[in-house]
């Protein structure tokens, strides 16, 4: 197969928001994501999209708990491509970023627009939860220019059709270089719903020459697989974004969710990218610069 028949299968290992009491297969500690990551790569993953966990369970952007958990990850499977979540909160853009420009990973999630961003229950007739996910121009700028001093690659997550077409004036203030890498994201109540109809629309305005996947989240992920593999995209899973298989069963490991991903990519016709082509597909160098991230940290 050509290297666009090619089909990158990233999975987002834990998240920042669900526990073990949820779903015991989450990762706090980093063995536990090391044999996480190594289970999705045997699986067909060839890129881990990193949320860091305190080893109690705790979501952290300290850039010392990133660097003990890809350690263990690359100790275990060496040659994953890395990525690391930018996503928070209330917290100052400057500590959103850290972990990323001290350690370097090779690509970087990037929050390319604010957003409603809530659960609604229509059983209890209320908002489980509702807040603004905030992402300026500015702080997006800001983030950008970390990424470049730390010669990262961002990837672009879009949660609707807007966020894609907003990469048009950071291209041209010349912070963000083409060929992009999109995440298109679908079924976050505030962003757009999740149907194959609403990502090839989607998938339309995505600039030529740059690259794009589907992140779905919850059942919803593995109808928007297919459809992005149909399509000519990649493809995201793993506890992040939905704990349950295709039969309805929930899986015992992420493997489990990659290994029901390539399935469904082969059945459109397509070769699952081994991490080398996945490089290439992404305009990444052939061999990442580890150093940063496997440097002892300061007075150790």
């Amino acid at each position: 197969m050509s290297l666009s028949d090619r089909c990158i299968i990233t999975c987002a290992v834990s998240g920042a928001v669900a526990n073990k009491q949820q779903c015991e297969g989450i990762p706090y500690t980093p063995e536990e994501y090391a044999k996480e990551v190594r289970r999705a790569r045997d699986a067909g993953a060839s890129m881990v999209h990193i949320h860091a966990r305190e080893p109690n369970g705790a979501p952290t952007v300290a850039p010392e708990h990133y660097r003990a958990i890809t350690q263990a990850v690359l100790a275990e499977t060496p040659d994953i491509i890395i990525n690391y979540s930018t996503g928070w909160v209330g917290l100052p853009m400057s500590e959103r970023v850290g972990h990323i420009s001290t350690l370097k990973p090779e690509i970087g999630a990037l929050n390319m627009g604010s957003m409603n961003y809530a659960k609604y229950s229509e059983k209890r007739k209320g908002f489980v939860f509702s807040f603004v996910f905030e992402n300026s121009f500015e702080d997006v700028t800001f983030l950008l220019e970390r990424m470049n001093e730390a010669g990262v690659k961002p990837e672009c997550e879009c949660f609707d059709v807007g966020h894609v077409e907003s990469a048009e004036p950071l291209v041209d203030l010349g912070v963000l270089t083409p060929p992009i890498q999109f995440s298109l994201i679908h079924g976050v109540l505030g962003g757009i719903r999740a149907t194959a109809r609403n990502l090839a629309h989607m998938a339309s305005v995505v600039p030529a020459g740059s690259t794009w996947g589907v992140i779905a989240v919850s059942r919803e992920q593995w109808m928007m697989a297919a459809a992005a593999a149909a399509l000519g995209g990649n493809v995201r899973v793993g506890f992040e974004d939905n704990f349950y298989l295709p039969s309805g069963h929930m899986a015992s490991s992420n493997g489990e969710l990659v290994e029901a991903a390539a399935q469904i990519v082969k059945l459109q016709g397509r070769e699952v990218a081994e991490p080398a082509g996945a490089r290439a597909l992404l305009s990444l160098p052939p061999e990442p610069d580890r150093s940063a991230v496997m440097k002892s940290p300061a007075g150790i």
